[in-house]
């Protein structure tokens, strides 16, 4: 599932290091297709796609022993996110998605946070901007519960922090030969002895690696 898609503060071992792939590295630049994002951002929720874009940090979900995922943080308040099965090289990405922060919405008390995590993540179907995304993880035989993964986020300055997530995923047509999805994400960072906690709704769609051009 999206694999099986996808904190508190962490000291990083002296050879901890961001992880690069495609080109993609912490402090590094890109451009996107444009003729791509001419065509298809007219059937997409998120407006104005920055062309050229800067990553100030990277993130990793180590989802299982074979699947990992990446994140790349850019100053277009979104993120390349690439799906690795079976390895940590280009031959083994699955999947490749650029993500946008749709909203995000404090979470205050404990009993908000765990009525949140049963309730608030996973629905058969979400709306977003007035249109109706569908489930993708759907567990047999019973609710499809949101799927939790621990992100560790990298930084400029060997800053290291780890993030605890419960995620769902949903997707809906965009257009005839183009998807959109959505994510909803609980979020619970540990600064200190408080829980910082979040709920974070976000809207992407698919790249290919061929629609990354590095230039930093």
């Amino acid at each position: 599932m999206f694999g099986k898609l996808f904190g508190k503060d962490k000291k990083s071992e002296p050879t901890d290091s961001a992880p690069e792939i495609l080109g993609l590295r912490l402090g590094g630049a890109f451009n996107l297709d444009e003729l791509k994002l001419k065509l298809i951002e007219p059937n997409l929720i998120v407006e104005g796609v920055a062309k050229t874009q800067f990553i100030q940090a990277v993130g990793k979900v180590e989802l299982d022993s074979d699947t990992t995922v990446l994140r790349f943080y850019t100053d277009d308040d979104g993120f390349v996110q690439v799906l690795l099965s079976g390895g940590m090289n280009e031959e083994h990405i699955s999947d490749v998605k650029l993500w946008y922060y749709y909203d995000t919405t404090g979470v205050s008390s404990d009993s908000e946070w765990n009525s949140l995590l049963s309730s608030g993540i996973s629905f058969p179907e979400v709306k977003v901007d007035d249109y109706t995304f569908n489930r993708v993880w759907e567990s047999t035989g019973g609710e499809s519960a949101p799927v939790a993964m621990t992100e560790k986020t990298y930084t400029e300055g060997n800053k290291v922090t780890e993030t605890d997530q419960f995620v769902m995923l949903y997707e809906r047509e965009a257009s005839e030969d183009s998807m959109e999805y959505a994510m909803i994400s609980g979020e619970e960072k540990i600064i200190g002895n408080q829980a910082d906690r979040c709920l974070v709704r976000s809207t992407g769609f698919d790249l290919q690696p061929a629609d990354i051009d590095i230039i930093g």
